[in-house]
């Protein structure tokens, strides 16, 4: 069998490739991110809001404590840098372009679930009084009873989307999915107890739990509606990540599929592939280790089949 070797699989010489038998899923990509602009830019519901429901929605209108620029900046770009800096040290283009694909597809699809419900629900945010009345002087229907809002239009729509809360489903896509992706690669239900691999795997979904908390604390949103948006953030990036890669619990979690497919594709012919993809590394690559010996004959470092989790156990990971 053919030698495979690290840096075999690089953006140099399979990005385009990959990219080409994905390129109808960076084209739905595309679509999303259009459905996601026209979601942001129509008017939501605008739920009725009588006068003796103002009660629980007199908060007082503040700033955001987590700004909206800076979502994106944790929920992509944050996931985004872990996943380069493992391609840096892997070389295996398989395991980041499925990554930051179904990272996108977690924050997008979350996006427009979340930005579609808060448009056909229209909850009125907590600080929604102030909102309508920057005045502080009440204007209601003499009929209905319902809102007559004097102040910004702009401000009132922002208003109307109080469920689910953007800010968290956003965090937990982004940041579950990271967490999915670091289970995986350092094997974290490997059973041999190592509890500093729970805390990095809790770590991301602490920051986008206290995302979630700024979001009650700046009287932005109730807490129904932050539940609800780390649920949905949550489910999402769960379903992402094992559309591309095992479960962490699996035996061959640390990798994709597309990267053990490449390897059965690589057998000899008339080679039957074995049940787990481990078996057959054990059997065809017996002397490859994980990305960090050089060959000596070819100067070139070997192809990695051992995880990250497995070198942090060896301590030869640096």
């Amino acid at each position: 069998m053919p030698e495979i070797q690290l840096g075999a699989c690089t953006l140099r010489t399979h990005g385009v490739k990959l990219a080409r038998t994905h390129m109808h899923d960076w084209l739905i990509l595309l679509l999303l991110m259009v459905i996601e602009v026209v979601l942001n830019v129509i008017e939501p519901f605008h739920r009725f809001v009588g006068q003796d429901m103002m009660t629980d929605l007199m908060y007082p209108l503040q700033d955001n404590t987590v700004p909206f620029w800076a979502v994106p900046l944790v929920a992509i770009l944050l996931p985004m840098v872990i996943i380069a800096g493992i391609y840096y040290y892997r070389r295996d283009v398989y395991d980041l372009h499925h990554a930051i694909l179904g990272l996108l597809f977690a924050v997008l699809i979350t996006g427009v679930l979340t930005d579609a419900i808060k448009d056909a629900v229209g909850r009125p945010r907590p600080d929604f009084f102030w909102r309508c009345f920057p005045d502080g002087k009440g204007v209601f229907d003499t009929v209905t009873k319902n809102v007559l809002c004097t102040g910004d239009k702009k401000i009132i729509k922002e208003g109307h989307k109080s469920f689910p809360s953007g800010h968290t489903s956003w965090s937990f896509a982004g940041l579950g999915y990271l967490a999915w992706y670091l289970a995986g690669k350092i094997r974290v239900f490997d059973r041999k107890g190592h509890v500093a691999k729970l805390c990095l795997l809790f770590l991301p979904l602490l920051v986008a739990s206290l995302v979630a908390v700024s979001r009650v604390d700046d009287y932005w949103h109730h807490w129904q509606d932050v539940f609800a948006g780390g649920l949905l953030g949550m489910t999402v990036a769960s379903i992402c990540y094992l559309q591309f890669f095992p479960p962490p619990y699996d035996t061959d979690g640390w990798g994709p599929f597309a990267y053990f497919q490449s390897l059965a594709d690589s057998q000899p012919a008339g080679v039957q592939p074995s049940s787990s993809m481990n078996n057959y590394n054990d059997m065809q690559l017996n002397n490859v280790d994980y990305g960090r010996f050089n060959d000596h004959e070819t100067d070139r470092p070997h192809m990695a089949i051992r995880s990250i989790g497995d070198e942090l156990e060896a301590g030869v990971l640096h």
